[in-house]
């Protein structure tokens, strides 16, 4: 049927509805899914993904947050590299200016023999003049005379004083002043004067551990007590304690010796914090197993498990020794190590130790928890050594007693 408007007929189609919105709970209008559609086989596809029934779909991606990570990586790579070339040109800036040698005073205690010697010869050959002191007053001429060979000019020096400096503070005291009186102000002083006894803790003389401590300790002490004030009025100075790895690591048969050598460690950080505002510098050096006459004296008393164990590292010459510590000692370094094991034992032992360098202190704390690894394999290496010695020494006991 039509209606009439305005004079003509006008054909009434029905609507075609509308599609329905479904509801939320709280009443707001959420728009119908739209009809399920079929594949081309004619079997209907899930509305809510255009996989065929019973595929897997895909996984979603989200190539926005893949480029953000990558980006974040980046960025972070750069700013790393940044800041280590960063570090190396600030470095030099913060660590100490190196000490001249040409014309200063050294002072090296235990100086004549082994690394004390090699050491006071280093320093000669560089230009400096070199007071040489130790208890023989015969083979302190017989090292001036080898020492003198290396000399570089006619105005160096070598003087010899024979004293003890692990007894009586004040001869100690006497005859640094002298020393300084003819040959100026201490520049450097390397204390290297030191024994070593070796055995089972049970057979040592209680004696022997009263005498370690007052030469290998009190006998750095002592030097060094006696030149600080000059070293600290002129606003420059070296000090250089000689330990020892035994210093850093206890090892089977040296009970008396390692706790001295360890005890130089701590004084020696205690007092560098204490004379670093007045450029005055404390090395301590670690030098391994040195060919020198001590070492060869020593070993003839070393137990076996301590022959073993020193065995697992090659022994080092004087010289070497020498040419490190003085070097380190010029460039005002807190740490001096010789060789890789050397260097593992000193990242190792690092503890609270002052640094010198912002590169040395990166390499402490990166490389600190592969060396522990590493030094757990040797211990364990060690603890193995002495568990054989002691069940081959109770086999051979048994032995002995059924014969």
């Amino acid at each position: 049927m039509g209606r009439r408007s305005g004079g003509r007929a006008r054909l009434l189609l029905p609507r075609p509805p509308r599609p329905r919105r479904a509801r939320s709970r709280r009443g707001s209008a959420v728009p119908a899914a739209p009809a399920a559609a079929r594949a081309a086989d004619g079997r209907p596809r899930d509305s809510r993904s255009t996989c065929p029934r019973g595929s897997v779909p895909p996984p979603a991606r989200c190539p926005s947050s893949a480029g953000t990570a990558q980006a974040m990586l980046l960025l972070a790579a750069a700013f790393i590299v940044a800041f280590v070339l960063l570090l190396y040109m600030v470095s030099p800036l913060i660590s100490p200016k190196s000490l001249k040698l040409p014309g200063a005073h050294v002072v090296v205690t235990g100086g004549s023999s082994g690394i004390g010697k090699c050491i006071a010869i280093e320093c000669y050959k560089q230009g400096a003049f070199i007071t040489l002191i130790a208890r023989d007053e015969n083979k302190l001429l017989q090292t001036k005379k080898e020492i003198e060979k290396y000399s570089v000019n006619d105005k160096q020096v070598v003087l010899c004083i024979s004293v003890d400096v692990s007894k009586d503070y004040e001869q100690v005291e006497n005859v640094l002043k002298q020393a300084q009186e003819k040959l100026g102000p201490v520049d450097m002083l390397v204390n290297c004067a030191g024994t070593s006894v070796t055995g089972k803790f049970e057979d040592i003389e209680v004696n022997s551990f009263e005498r370690l401590m007052a030469v290998n300790y009190l006998g750095s002490v002592y030097p060094s007590r006696a030149v600080i004030a000059t070293m600290k009025e002129r606003r420059m100075g070296r000090i250089v304690f000689v330990s020892s790895q035994a210093g850093q690591l206890g090892l089977f048969g040296y009970t008396a010796y390692s706790p001295t050598k360890f005890a130089l460690r701590g004084l020696a950080e205690a007092l560098q914090m204490e004379v670093k505002p007045y450029n005055v510098y404390v090395t301590v050096a670690y030098p391994p197993d040195t060919d020198t006459p001590g070492f060869a004296e020593e070993s003839k008393t070393k137990p076996l498990e301590t022959k073993l164990i020193s065995e697992t590292s090659s022994v080092c010459q004087a010289e070497q020794v020498a040419r490190v510590i003085v070097k380190d000692a010029i460039q005002g370094n807190f740490n001096s190590s010789v060789g890789s094991d050397g260097y593992m034992l000193s990242i190792l032992t690092s503890g609270m130790s002052p640094v010198t360098s912002i590169t040395e202190g990166l390499q402490q704390v990166v490389c600190m928890g592969i060396f522990r690894i590493i030094g757990l394999f040797y211990l364990g290496s060690f603890d193995s050594i002495v568990r054989r010695c002691m069940m081959q020494r109770e086999k051979s006991e048994s032995a002995d007693k059924t014969e």
